[in-house]
């Protein structure tokens, strides 16, 4: 059995060197030489192996049932050859013999070394996957050896991950060698072993440099209740602080902003608005739209949305660079905001109560309060019911059923413009942001806004990365 010691020996060795417990090698030997007897030997028959740790070397038994007369020699042994390896063996009894000398041929030895160093592989998988999938949402370091179809390949020393080409920071360029810090977003077992997935794009990443570089953040005093990246351009980060004494602001900016400036150099130069958290939504809007100063901010809670008012001179400060400023806003806060010009506001509900008066019945004052109501047009108006236009209006249901009948005739006669002219620019974001250290519903985050066909390409991938992550 020299060649059971030989590989006992390598396996166990083996097992040593890439950390396997030494019971998992043993039974992946005991289950390679069953396969390899049973191939031998005859697959009807029952078999045993054991590992014998004071002889390194493994032991097959076979079993047989004890019978009157034999009819199949490998399922079957006689009652006296029982008793010559058992005394007390009885007709009935299971008895088992052990094979002294299996003979194994040298394809017979391959194919159970095949299927231990299988076992022992899937063992590794298994050690790997479970090492690094409770390390998802750390910052991991490693080193970039390959490119594959545009991935990087990076060695974390134990394993290999993956950092695909869409989470890379657009404009990096990693050569092999090359040092990579990254998120782990997430470990999935495939048919090829554990594949370890990392970001340097995610807003997870960014926060976990700031827990790097920030020590109040670690240790508590200090929160992060939101971020919104554009990667490689720019991100905000809203931050809170648990001590009234301590300034969460001027803490993540440090001396000089020398801590900033750290996670700035890491993200290759990503502008970073450092945001103060507010529990009052209007107050966190205005400090998420900054450096635009707004004049009045307009909230529907069911819609998951805000109208944001500013004067002409703020307008292009408060949109930001191709939308960049109002993109990450609504990231930040997690309501899709809408942007107008004072001037173009006064514009709208001027031509809103105009086309309302063109109702007979429905004077100015009355025009007025339907639009602060949010009636802004005849469609709206022919909608509601005698008692929801009483209850605006204050005026009787009879008064009301008689300019809603209006309304309606002179729809179906086409004498009126049954909505103003919108034609002004309204401009709008939405995305799903990471929020108060959870995503915000993402059916409502998500939604297209109006006058949009479908997200920008910067919006897409923000939606997909963050539908898998949570702030741990």
């Amino acid at each position: 059995m020299n060649t059971f010691s030989e590989l006992g020996r390598v396996i166990e060795a083996l097992g040593k060197d890439r950390g396997i417990d030494r019971s998992v090698v043993v039974k992946a030997i005991e289950q390679a030489f069953l396969v390899t007897a049973r191939k031998k030997f005859g697959i009807q028959g029952e078999y045993e192996t054991r590992y014998n740790d004071g002889d390194s070397d493994v032991e097959i038994y076979q079993y047989k049932n004890v019978v009157d007369k034999v009819r199949d020699s490998i399922l079957e042994i006689g009652l006296e050859d029982a008793k010559a390896l058992d005394q007390e063996a009885e007709i009935g009894d299971q008895i088992g013999i052990r094979i002294e000398n299996p003979n194994f041929s040298r394809v017979d030895v391959q194919t159970a070394k095949q299927i231990i160093f299988q076992k022992v592989r899937d063992a590794e998988r298994e050690i790997l996957f479970a090492e690094f999938k409770h390390r998802e949402g750390e910052l991991v370091t490693g080193i970039a050896r390959r490119y594959e179809r545009g991935n990087i390949m990076v060695d974390l020393g134990k394993a290999e991950a993956i950092l695909p080409r869409k989470e890379i920071i657009p404009g990096e360029n990693f050569k092999p060698g090359d040092r990579i810090q990254a998120y782990l977003t997430e470990v999935v077992m495939t048919n090829r072993g554990p594949e370890i997935r990392l970001s340097r794009t995610s807003p997870l990443f960014l926060i976990k440099l700031f827990e790097l570089e920030v020590p109040e953040i670690v240790d508590g005093t200090i929160e992060v209740r939101s971020a919104a990246r554009e990667p490689g351009q720019r991100a905000k980060i809203a931050v809170a602080s648990i001590d009234k004494e301590i300034d969460p602001v001027g803490a993540c900016v440090g001396m000089k902003g020398s801590r900033v400036q750290n996670v700035v150099n890491e993200l290759q130069g990503e502008k970073i608005d450092i945001v103060r958290w507010s529990d009052d939504l209007s107050t966190f809007a205005r400090a998420a739209l900054a450096p635009a100063e707004i004049a009045n901010i307009m909230f529907d809670d069911e819609e998951h949305s805000m109208d944001v008012v500013v004067e002409d001179d703020q307008l292009s400060l408060a949109i930001g660079r191709r939308g960049q400023n109002v993109r990450l806003a609504a990231m930040l806060t997690g309501y899709k905001v809408n942007i107008i010009s004072k001037i173009k506001l006064q514009q709208k509900i001027k031509k809103s109560v105009e086309n309302l008066m063109q109702i007979a019945g429905v004077s100015d004052p009355k025009a007025q309060v339907l639009v602060q109501n949010g009636v802004m047009a005849i469609g709206d108006l022919v909608a509601l019911a005698p008692a929801e236009l009483s209850a605006i209006l204050k005026i009787s249901e009879d008064e009301s059923q008689k300019i809603l009948e209006n309304g309606r005739q002179a729809i179906e006669s086409a004498a009126i413009t049954l909505q103003p002219d919108e034609s002004e620019e309204i401009v709008s974001a939405s995305a799903v942001p990471v929020y108060n250290g959870q995503l915000v519903n993402e059916k409502k985050g998500a939604e297209p806004v109006k006058g949009q066909d479908k997200f920008s390409d910067v919006e897409k991938r923000l939606r997909e990365e963050l539908a898998a992550f949570k702030i741990k």
